[in-house]
């Protein structure tokens, strides 16, 4: 790669201007409140991103609700680590499983309102500040809850509080009452070449 001086110029020339206007937009952006996050997409990483916001809030001193809708057949290592901290992590693993193993709809619809009561309870504790539905767009995708109730619900938290709603699917309405939406889209999966899920990558 040649270098020059002029090079230089050029680059510093067009940080000043990026900076300039980086600064002016964080100028601009004075509200503070409690966001609605979505994690979907096809690809690998929503609940690994959501879980890497509770690690964030962890380290700012707020204390942290989660629900995981599906999941819950097997022990993953973000439950393990997490519930190191069960004065500072509400941890709740509601579901029994991935919808093609349990195979029993009306069984999975309780599970999902069982855990919704719970999620409920976090949403009303103005002492949590970060809220992780973990999978909730699944259960939502299936008819397992009404997206109203669910909307309702989120929106009658506390102010500052800010909940992270994950799972492939996510319904036009939740999109639409999210802060923040990420769509995590599939590049390529060593699933798909043969490899097993592994500890620490998959779960």
């Amino acid at each position: 790669m040649s270098e020059s001086p002029e090079r230089d110029a050029r680059h510093k020339a067009r940080m000043q201007r990026k900076k300039a206007v980086v600064d002016d937009k964080i100028a601009l952006a004075t509200d503070e409140y409690g966001l609605l996050l979505v994690h979907s997409g096809n690809g690998k990483g929503k609940s690994s991103s959501a879980f890497g916001m509770v690690a964030r809030a962890l380290g700012h001193g707020m204390k942290v609700g989660v629900v995981q809708f599906i999941k819950g057949a097997a022990t993953t290592g973000e439950e393990a680590f997490f519930r190191r901290f069960p004065e500072e992590v509400s941890f709740h693993v509601m579901g029994e499983g991935f919808t093609w193993e349990t195979q029993d709809r009306q069984r999975d619809i309780a599970k999902a309102r069982e855990a919704w009561a719970v999620a409920r309870r976090l949403l009303d504790d103005d002492e949590i500040g970060l809220v992780v539905l973990d999978e909730l767009n699944i259960a939502l995708k299936y008819g397992y809850l009404e997206l109203d109730e669910v909307l309702a619900d989120i929106e009658a938290r506390p102010v500052l509080q800010h909940v992270v709603v994950t799972g492939r699917g996510a319904l036009p309405g939740m999109i639409g009452a999210a802060d923040t939406v990420t769509e995590m889209n599939l590049v390529k999966h060593a699933f798909k070449a043969g490899v097993k899920a592994q500890k620490g990558i998959e779960f």
